[in-house]
């Protein structure tokens, strides 16, 4: 039996995309992108260490696909010490583990999400996630996390979306102030 291909991996999930159910998507893609990160080479090797550029040299964004459909995958490289503070997505997304882990702190806004200026985060909990797990992000219910590589290695991450990153209109968040920073991905390092 040949292995489950980051083309495999696509095709599904397009698949699910267009049946429309966020529900279905999100637990059948958890899935299948447990079966693609179960193999580390699904990640190009050009793909697998920082980009060593930019304004985030020990971090690595990478476009593997991008669908008429939203649908986006990309691979994430995140160097010792790197990590991103809590922030949303604006759209549903699936991140798989391919190597090392990832501590990711989840959060869940208190204030209703109206205020575009403050918000108020509860830490729900804190994870360490390994290689072979995968994280949910259900829109508008649960998408805030942070993300923190505490090793001393790189951590590579598959991460599907719902809609492109790039130029997605969407929030960071300061937990001691609760103010909120507005931002999107700029570029990918492979663009």
């Amino acid at each position: 039996m040949s292995a489950y291909s980051m083309e495999n991996f696509i095709t599904d999930m397009e698949g699910l995309v267009a049946k429309g159910d966020e529900a279905i998507l999100l637990s059948t893609g958890a899935s299948l992108m447990e079966r693609l990160v179960e193999d580390l080479n699904v990640v190009p090797a050009q793909f697998r260490n920082p980009a060593a550029n930019g304004e985030r040299p020990n971090h690595g964004t990478f476009v593997c696909y991008t669908g008429e459909s939203g649908l986006s995958i990309t691979t994430v490289v995140w160097g010792p010490g790197d990590g991103i503070p809590p922030h949303d997505h604006h759209t549903w997304g699936l991140i798989g583990v391919a190597s090392n882990a990832i501590t990711e702190s989840r959060y869940l806004r208190l204030d209703g999400g109206t205020d575009t200026t403050l918000a108020r985060l509860e830490l729900e909990h804190v994870a360490v996630m390994k290689a072979g797990q995968v994280s949910t992000l259900a829109l508008g219910t649960d998408e805030i996390h942070a993300m923190q590589n505490t090793t001393t290695a790189p951590t590579i991450e598959v991460h599907a979306y719902g809609l492109d990153l790039k130029g997605l209109d969407r929030c960071m968040f300061d937990i001691d102030t609760g103010r909120i920073t507005r931002f999107a991905t700029k570029a990918y390092d492979n663009d």
